[in-house]
């Protein structure tokens, strides 16, 4: 059985600002730097005519993960993530899969405006097909995620406050 997630995350900057930077190649290979962990890496670019797409691979040593997923993993978490954003309505879909993890994470991102900056939402679900330890893993694996975001968007605000 699958997990939804919901996550929302704020921004100072509007959502064309923040959409700027979430397809700019140069910011994500900032982010990677910061943020990308062990390995990381922008596998794929592409971008043009009011869309853009993007694979990247992150990486969380294993001393960093919960014992559960050490064990089940045997080592090091790669996480490859595939987005794909479009200009009209700042709408994008993600994809992620873990390394020796029968399972991913398939969302939509939006961007809004507010009053006071813009907001970015992931909605989607995790699944993982592993009997009687996929429901654990699920909910490890969105808590992670929010997490991330949470970064992310921390970064973002603090990237175009130099890169304007």
């Amino acid at each position: 059985m699958a997990r939804r997630i919901e996550h929302l995350t704020t921004s100072p900057r509007s959502a064309g600002e923040v959409y700027s930077a979430l397809t700019n190649e140069a910011y994500l290979r900032d982010r990677l730097t910061v943020l990308g962990g062990t390995n990381a890496a922008l596998l794929a670019f592409t971008g043009g005519g009011g869309s853009t797409s993007y694979q990247l691979r992150q990486g969380v040593p294993a001393d960093r993960l919960p014992s559960v997923a050490r064990g089940l993993l045997g080592g090091d978490l790669v996480i490859d993530r595939a987005e794909s954003w479009t200009e009209a309505g700042y709408a994008g879909t993600v994809e992620v899969t873990l390394n020796g993890v029968p399972g991913r994470l398939d969302g939509t991102i939006t961007l809004a405006d507010t009053t006071s900056g813009s907001t970015l939402t992931l909605a989607g679900q995790v699944k993982v097909s592993i009997p009687l330890m996929g429901g654990k893993l699920e909910s490890l694996i969105a808590e992670q995620v929010a997490a991330l975001l949470d970064r992310e968007s921390a970064f973002t605000t603090e990237w175009l406050a130099t890169h304007p």
